[in-house]
């Protein structure tokens, strides 16, 4: 008897600034996906947020590659769970909080987790960089609250830059994070699982600018990845540890890679979670669990089980008060 294809469905594309890195990331899922096990149906949201939600309807698992706003942050998973379809990835509230790096910075404050010093803003607020400076110093990083894939982030070492940062910031969202200049190794660790998550072996980030900017992640291909990085092996265990923290406390499931500051001193800071991290060639998330012993065909067919694992549970859960 031959075993019916599992109807896998990619979303990609959508409403955000992150439109085209989406689109790259499907590619490689869909390029990777088991043509034995799976039948294929590529979802393409426009830039307008126009798609086909009928088509969703027939899937047996949504597997959305979305990045950013209206995909990344909740609003996506939302519709999956009205709909009633198994998808990958983290629900609606671990979605919303790691999307949102206000919210998700007084969630790991709050777990004791360590974070970087930071402020918040919204459109409107009287925000000085003189009184900013004195609290965080002079060089600060501009942020928009709700973006990835370092979109609208700013690196200020003055007020005129600052001023500028802010103006672009806010083009992105209408609240912005402006945190404190850390210096340190930018390290990186992928997550997986459901109620026992576990880490990958991390990776390092090692720029070819002045941060990992936009154009260092996906246009420039100088940046280099140091997979595994050449840290201690106590400080690898450690990362591996406060990760899979990281995962559980912002309530994620299916998968998130988490980003660190590792300072010479050895302290580790948290940077973000991203809950839809890149699929690309050349994206990390993958990356790192490839060297960990898991290629990227392998890894696709661990969420799309995570996915059905969590759909079946949550589908015993009672709906009525009889």
């Amino acid at each position: 008897m031959v075993k019916k294809k599992l109807k896998i469905c990619v979303l990609f594309g959508g409403k955000s600034a992150e439109h085209e890195v989406s689109i790259e990331s499907a590619q490689n899922v869909i390029k990777a996906l088991d043509p034995n096990k799976y039948q294929i149906t590529p979802i393409k949201i426009s830039h307008d947020g126009v798609f086909d939600i009928n088509k969703i309807k027939q899937c047996d698992v949504v597997f959305p590659v979305l990045h950013g706003p209206f995909g990344e942050d909740g609003s996506m998973q939302g519709l999956f769970k009205i709909i009633g379809v198994p998808f990958v990835g983290p629900s609606v509230l671990g979605s919303a909080v790691s999307m949102d790096k206000d919210v998700m910075k007084r969630l790991l404050h709050e777990a004791g987790i360590p974070i970087a010093k930071y402020l918040t803003f919204r459109k409107g607020d009287k925000i000085s960089y003189t009184k900013i400076a004195k609290t965080l110093g002079k060089i600060v990083f501009i942020k928009p609250a709700n973006l990835g894939s370092s979109v609208g982030i700013h690196k200020a070492r003055n007020e005129k830059e600052f001023t500028a940062g802010v103006k672009d910031a806010f083009l992105y969202d209408t609240k912005i994070v402006i945190e404190e200049n850390i210096i340190g190794r930018e390290i990186e660790c992928s997550v997986l699982g459901n109620e026992n998550p576990v880490a990958a072996i991390p990776g390092e980030i090692i720029p070819n600018a002045d941060f990992y900017s936009y154009d260092s992640k996906y246009i420039d291909s100088e940046s280099i990845a140091q997979i595994p990085a050449i840290i201690p092996k106590n400080t690898i265990n450690k990362i591996k540890v406060m990760a899979v923290k990281v995962f559980k406390v912002l309530e994620c499931e299916g998968m998130g890679r988490v980003d660190f500051f590792l300072k010479k001193n050895g302290d580790i800071l948290v940077i973000e979670l991203n809950t839809i991290p890149g699929f690309t060639a050349i994206s990390m998330y993958p990356k790192m669990w490839e060297a960990s012993g898991l290629p990227l065909p392998k890894l696709l067919d661990n969420l799309i089980q995570f996915a059905i694992e969590r759909y079946n549970r949550e589908n015993k859960l009672k709906v009525t008060v009889k």
